[in-house]
Order: structure tokens, then C-alpha cells, then sequence
């Protein structure tokens, strides 16, 4: 059982027709956040407006600040003139929007406007609206910052948040790309272990204080494992790619926690017992967000496309 910390604030929660508790949804959120933004996210053949909104800043920072939302007086007063132009015309103005979001958005128009004019977004990504020992418990370097922060965008609405593990400020580490050739695997994970248990630490102890556990699900992984066995550069110890085998972590969501679903051989190099596949991460994923992985969409010319072309939600966390 998780104490509740004496700074932890209520929670309002609403009722959707689900009967899943949901936080009440603020206008002028964006649907999916990038902390940063990453190489390989995207709307795909959907397009940019199921892109995310990226933000690159460290959050932590005094001088944080998010540039399609820090307009000015001057330039709110602009937004607010183009948008009455916009909706006189029917169309997208040139140069409405220099950050390029609403025509990125096309058809979102305007809830790309409410994101650059409303104060509902700009208040959400506000860190110093919170109590700073909770923002010592999350960790004051960018990776506890963005992790506090994701759960500030998700308690004020945002439905997805990614959050990258980059380099920790004042030291070499950077990502999870272990190679001997890149640097001493040992060295780094001294570095980035506590950084990263002390964050997603305060971030489940935090959903569960807030009763947001329920419905947000925290995963934490990286895209392949590493090899079972050391390799080595120059008297350098490393771990290079391993596609057999890897590990999730998942809180959250509902789900029944506290288990190890699968394992594998002894030296992990191979699934063992439960083996599964990306399709079955997604599937449950799907399931847990009212997503049919059956579905099929249409790519740019029209053809249909299936969502999930295979794959089983992972029965344990049902």
C-alpha cells in the first residue's frame, strides 16, 4: 500500500460512458505529447494531424517554456484576428500560424487555435504549479521533470505521452544504446539506474496517490533487448542488439500488477515459457484504450489496412 504523501492533491474525476474514471478533459489540449520530440513517431499514413505535439525543452529548466504556447499580447490578438478570418473564409490563412500547427492539423483546425490561444495548455505544462518536494521526489534532472510532467498533461487530458530517457545533464551517459564501441556499460548504468528508478518510482507512487492508476497505464521499455553476453571494444565491456528476447514494464491501467508474465532461458537469451510477440503488446495496449484491433484503415489511396494484422491481449493482465 502506497501512503499518500500530505502534498498530494485531489483528484476530480467524471464518469464516461464506459464507467471508466477519466479526468475531466481541458479545450485546447493536444491528443498525444513527445517529451522530446522522437526519430521515429508519426502520424504515418494518417497523416500529421495524428502526430504528436512535440516538446524538446527540458521542463526543468528556469527558462522552460513552450513555443507555440508562449504567445504574447500582440500575438494573441493576431491569432484571435486570423482565426475570425479563418472561419469568414472557410479556410487556413498563409502564415496564420508561423509554428506551422494548424496547417499541420488541416481538418483540426480548430483545436490547434484553442492550443495556441487558450490558457488551459499553457497552465497544464506549468511545472511550477507544483509542489517542489514532489518535484524533488521526482528527481530535478530532465528525465524526473518530463515524467512529472506527463502526468500533469495526462490528469489534464492528453490521452498519450512518450517520454525519451536522453542524456543526463554533467554526465557522458545517453539513451540505452550500450555498445562497447560507444562507451563502458557499467559506468553508465551506475548513471542512469537511479535516475531512472527514482522517476518512474514517484510516477507510479503518484498515479496511485491520485487514484489515476486506474486508468492510466505507465509502460516502460526500450525497442530490442541486448545481448545475453558482454562483447568487447578496446578493453571496453558492452551489450550490443538482441531481437530473441526482451523485457516490459507495466503498471497501471487497471491491470492486475504485482507479476512476472513469461520468462526465458537461464541466460536470457531466448523465451522460455510464455513466449510473445510486439503484436501482443499492442493488442493489449489496444484493448485497454477501446481500440478494435480487428479494424482496418484506409492508407493514402484508399486501400484498407490492417490495424493489428495479428496478435492476442496477454490474458494475465485482462
Amino acid at each position: 500500500m502506497v501512503e499518500t504523501p500530505p502534498f498530494a492533491p485531489k483528484y476530480p474525476f467524471i464518469f464516461n460512458a464506459a464507467q471508466k474514471l477519466l479526468p475531466s478533459r481541458l479545450p485546447g489540449l493536444p491528443q498525444w505529447v513527445a517529451l522530446p520530440n522522437m526519430r521515429y513517431e508519426g502520424g504515418g499514413h494518417l497523416g500529421p494531424a495524428s502526430g504528436p505535439f512535440q516538446v524538446t525543452d527540458d521542463p526543468g529548466a528556469a527558462n522552460f517554456h513552450v513555443p507555440s504556447l508562449s504567445l504574447n499580447a500582440t500575438q494573441r490578438t493576431r491569432l484571435a484576428r486570423r482565426s475570425q478570418l479563418l472561419t469568414s473564409l472557410g479556410q487556413t490563412p498563409p502564415g496564420a500560424d508561423d509554428s506551422g500547427i494548424v496547417d499541420a492539423l488541416d481538418t483540426y483546425q480548430q483545436q490547434a487555435l484553442d492550443l495556441l490561444g487558450g490558457s488551459a495548455a499553457r497552465e497544464a505544462f506549468d511545472l511550477n504549479r507544483e509542489d517542489p518536494r514532489l518535484r524533488d521526489r521526482f528527481g530535478r534532472n530532465v528525465v524526473g521533470q518530463r515524467c512529472l510532467l506527463a502526468r500533469r498533461l495526462v490528469e489534464s487530458g492528453v490521452r498519450l505521452v512518450t517520454v525519451d530517457f536522453p542524456n543526463v545533464p554533467g554526465q557522458k551517459a545517453f539513451s540505452w544504446d550500450d555498445h562497447a564501441s560507444v562507451w563502458n556499460i557499467f559506468e553508465q548504468m551506475e548513471i542512469r539506474l537511479p535516475v531512472l528508478d527514482q522517476a518512474i518510482s514517484a510516477l507510479i507512487e503518484d498515479l496511485h496517490c491520485r487514484g489515476m492508476n486506474r486508468d492510466t497505464l505507465v509502460v516502460v521499455m526500450g525497442e530490442m533487448g541486448r545481448t545475453p553476453r558482454l562483447s568487447n571494444f578496446n578493453g571496453q565491456p558492452g551489450r550490443e542488439h538482441w531481437g530473441a528476447a526482451m523485457s516490459v514494464l507495466m503498471a497501471g491501467g487497471g491491470m492486475p500488477m504485482g507479476q512476472v508474465i513469461g520468462s526465458t532461458t537461464h541466460k536470457g537469451e531466448e523465451p522460455k515459457d510464455r513466449r510473445f510477440h510486439p503484436s501482443d503488446l499492442l493488442a493489449t495496449w489496444y484493448r485497454f484504450l477501446g481500440i478494435d484491433p480487428m479494424q482496418t484503415l484506409p492508407d493514402s489511396a484508399g486501400r484498407p489496412i490492417a490495424l493489428l494484422p495479428y496478435g492476442t491481449p496477454i490474458r494475465e493482465l485482462g
